[in-house]
């Protein structure tokens, strides 16, 4: 199914005190909604700020008795949210406004607007009282920002405390009166739904709800060479070739060399018998179960099913070209269209959030390539010519504000 081109315009304010993982969230979600195909920005008042004043304003600056400092605040949070409405008076579907937006009044400020414009307005809080969880992130995060360059970290840390002392002097939390929000509290350990109605708040609050920050890997492989790979044909259900089972105990070897640092490692594959295969050795010797995910299986190729390209081409030459044209939005006769493979993984990627530690992907070319696409955050268009080449494994370790890569091609023996 191809997601339509317009609906209604959104605005997701962030809501909540510095160092709670407001900026993490809203480059997540505008991940999350672009690899959907929702034309979705990032806006944040912070970085206006440096670049019109440049960085290394003190606590001072954000005291509310600071009256010009106020003003200037304004203006830049102002601004932002005009750069905000600008874009979805454009080309954007959904614009996501990443501020403290902690007062009564600017909340109201941005509902009005949002009316004015016809824009569906769904405000996210996160709120977090846990001084742990709020040190660690303020060590981890904001000591390193472009404000803290040159100062030491000490220094750093008593300033960034006081810049939250200022804003929890005026924050107030959500309440009826705000209208459509969703709340997350602990880090998802409770979560507060007012008024959410319709698909996509569904979907961020879904998405939401299962956000974690954990460091694990997430490997991603395609099945060893099977035996269409072989003949160059797409499709099917074909076992795996001799090197393809080959490349089934490499991997095994692979991922047993890793078990200690690897508790908990959960394996999933498709349903297809060369994904099984493939995880079949990893699962013995690790004395694990694999589960196999329908949403897995490698893109229906419709009418081409069993087809090498060329065959494609000379029988179904309009197909061939229209796929050459378009390739994220081409759907083959009676099957699937890289969107549609998006639509179906999305249950996927919520679980692989939800997870705390490591799993296996073992699937399918277009498969991988729509979740490597989500993951480092690629424009929906080049998901569908990422390179995922056989018998290589991707390790993927999301943190706060990325993720980091490694690809490894893995030796098999020589026959």
């Amino acid at each position: 199914m191809s997601l339509p081109r317009r609906g209604r315009k959104y605005m997701i304010a962030m809501v909540g005190l510095p160092a709670r993982g407001k900026t993490f969230t809203a480059r997540k979600l505008t991940g999350y909604l672009s690899w959907l195909g929702y034309a979705t920005r990032s806006f944040n008042v912070g970085e206006r700020r440096r670049q019109v004043l440049g960085p290394g304003q003190d606590h001072a600056f954000f005291d509310p008795a600071n009256l010009d400092a106020n003003v200037q605040r304004e203006a830049l949070t102002d601004d932002t949210l005009d750069d905000a409405f600008l874009w979805l008076q454009q080309e954007g579907r959904i614009a996501i406004f990443d501020a403290t937006n902690g007062t009564r009044e600017r909340r109201s400020k941005i509902r009005e607007r949002c009316a004015r414009e016809d824009v569906d307005l769904l405000f996210v809080e996160l709120f977090e009282d846990d001084p742990k969880v709020i040190e660690d992130n303020v060590r981890e995060t904001k000591v390193s920002s472009p404000d803290y360059v040159g100062s030491d970290t000490a220094t750093a840390l008593r300033d960034f405390r006081a810049r939250i002392a200022h804003y929890e002097s005026v924050y107030r939390t959500l309440t009826d009166e705000d209208g459509c929000f969703v709340r997350i509290e602990g880090r998802g350990r409770t979560v507060v739904i007012h008024e959410v109605h319709g698909w996509v708040p569904g979907r961020v609050v879904l998405f939401l709800s299962n956000l974690q920050v954990t460091r694990r890997p997430i490997w991603l492989t395609r099945h060893g060479e099977s035996e269409f790979n072989q003949a160059g044909r797409i499709g099917g259900d074909s076992p795996l070739s001799p090197r393809g089972l080959a490349y089934a105990r490499t991997l095994a070897e692979h991922v047993g060399a890793q078990s200690e640092d690897l508790p908990d490692l959960d394996v999933w594959t498709s349903t297809l018998q060369r994904t099984l295969q493939t995880a079949a050795p990893v699962c013995e010797a690790m004395a694990l179960e694999s589960g196999d995910w329908k949403a897995l299986d490698e893109i229906d190729s419709g009418v081409c099913d069993g087809m090498t390209y060329e065959e494609i081409a000379e029988r179904h030459p309009d197909e061939f070209r229209a796929r050459g044209d378009d390739k994220l939005r081409y759907r083959y006769p009676g099957g699937e269209s890289y969107q549609d493979v998006i639509q179906r993984l999305d249950r996927v990627i919520v679980e692989l959030e939800r997870y705390r530690t490591p799993v296996l992907v073992v699937a399918h070319r277009a498969v991988l390539r729509a979740l490597y696409g989500y993951f480092v955050q690629l424009p929906p268009e080049r998901v569908p010519h990422v390179d995922m080449p056989l018998h290589t494994i991707i390790e993927l370790t999301p943190t706060a504000y990325g993720c980091r890569q490694e690809w490894r091609e893995l030796a098999m023996p020589e026959a």
